[in-house]
């Protein structure tokens, strides 16, 4: 069964400009089921005042049904390569390349081979990883964020509560948006200050290869990377 796509590369106003293929497409696949696609679809919605080239598309493909499931990163590191293969994606081996999103705290004492799972994606695509979860490169949307909620705070980000989950960065978010971002799609419309967020994970650690022990993000840096491609240079 084929993934959902979401894209808004071929919204555009004459049939001339339909038939231009891009350059590279960059597709998102996911951990999360909800908070990061609501985060996603809106960022694609922003491509044009973002200043992403326009023959650079990103796109979001939506686990179906069966595979809702997927969440451990290996296993999504798996269905990304099956659905490489599917001639029905349009997958382009040559230029194309998929940004693997997953959170980074699983690896924290759970779970080895973090550098093998890098190394299998960083040979041909990106990963975009976030510790101790996604919510954390959410935060990071609302000015001064950093200064207020994360400096000073790292280890109670990283630290579990009494079901063994990281949640101090979900209740964070939780104060400054009034929003659970896991049911809310609206949380999404903080993409809009997605350059905001950016600028902000300058000041945590984005080195996703010495990712233990730290809060981290790369995601707002792989973001930056795509507004900045230009194909004509």
């Amino acid at each position: 069964m084929p993934v959902h796509t979401y894209t808004n590369w071929n919204q555009r106003p004459s049939d001339q400009e339909e038939q231009i293929e891009p350059f590279r497409k960059y597709i998102f696949i996911c951990e999360g089921a909800n908070t990061e696609i609501f985060y996603f679809k809106r960022l694609i919605d922003l491509r044009k005042e973002l200043g992403i080239h326009p023959l650079i598309d990103i796109r979001l493909w939506e686990k179906t049904e069966e595979d809702k499931n997927i969440s451990f990163a290996k296993r999504l590191v798996d269905f990304a390569e099956e659905q490489k293969k599917n001639p029905n994606n349009g997958f382009d081996a040559d230029r194309d390349k998929m940004v693997i999103v997953f959170d980074g705290d699983i690896f924290e004492a759970k779970v080895q081979g973090y550098d093998e799972l890098l190394a299998t994606i960083e040979k041909n695509d990106i990963a975009a990883v976030t510790n101790p979860n996604f919510e954390l490169f959410l935060i990071l949307h609302i000015e001064g964020s950093y200064e207020k909620y994360i400096k000073g705070h790292e280890e109670e980000f990283l630290t579990v509560d009494d079901k063994d989950r990281y949640s101090r960065a979900y209740f964070v978010l939780h104060e400054l948006t009034g929003m659970n971002a896991k049911k809310n799609p609206e949380i999404g419309n903080l993409a809009d200050n997605v350059l905001v967020a950016i600028e902000q994970e300058k000041n945590i650690n984005q080195d996703i290869h010495d990712l233990k022990g730290k809060v981290s993000s790369n995601v707002g840096k792989v973001i930056e990377e795509i507004i900045n491609e230009n194909p004509d240079i």
